[in-house]
């Protein structure tokens, strides 16, 4: 009988007790309710000063980059496969949904969101709207592809272009190698 061997994300869960700090594998780690998540994802989404909704998945992007590419160098993961199994298992670990990762090219790829915490936050607080509030979601999105694929950050652009806020069953991105 054949046998699966299955990838899964190895976490190593401190608490500093002096300074009153979450660590997972040696990052700071913060989990925020769907309250407070929707409400700065609101406050990026009102803000007319700059991008703010850019700034917001910029600065994910920057966050999970670091996050990833150092568990990966920390474990010793080269295959694209287990890097992706563990940016997926990652994104549930830290509450923020369920993603699989249609696929994935130095040219780009899909990615789909089965739930999504900001998504399903933001319908239980102020109901569906038209555009999409994952803007956290496109940030970690765009960290997967880079250091999965050992490229920069800013290398790649995401677009939402199916919501679960909007209504449908699943979100959906594309994403384009800049």
């Amino acid at each position: 009988m054949a046998t699966k061997k299955v990838t899964q994300v190895v976490l190593d869960e401190v608490f500093d007790s002096k300074d009153c700090r979450h660590y997972l594998n040696g990052k700071l780690n913060v989990l925020h309710c769907h309250h407070y998540a929707t409400l700065y994802t609101q406050l990026a989404d009102d803000c007319t000063m700059l991008d703010a909704k850019q700034m917001l998945a910029e600065c994910a992007e920057d966050a999970f980059y670091a996050v990833l590419s150092s568990y990966y160098e920390a474990h010793g993961l080269t295959s694209i496969a287990d890097r992706v199994a563990i940016a997926e298992e990652y994104y549930a670990v830290v509450g923020l949904g369920k993603m699989k990762v249609e696929f994935l090219g130095s040219e780009g790829g899909a990615v789909e969101l089965v739930h999504s915490h900001v998504d399903e936050g933001w319908i239980k607080k102020w109901g569906k709207r038209d555009e999409p509030v994952n803007f956290i979601g496109s940030g970690y999105i765009a960290a997967l592809f880079a250091a999965v694929l050992g490229k920069p950050t800013r290398s790649f652009d995401v677009r939402e272009i199916a919501s679960i806020v909007s209504g449908a069953n699943k979100s959906e991105f594309v994403v384009a190698a800049n």
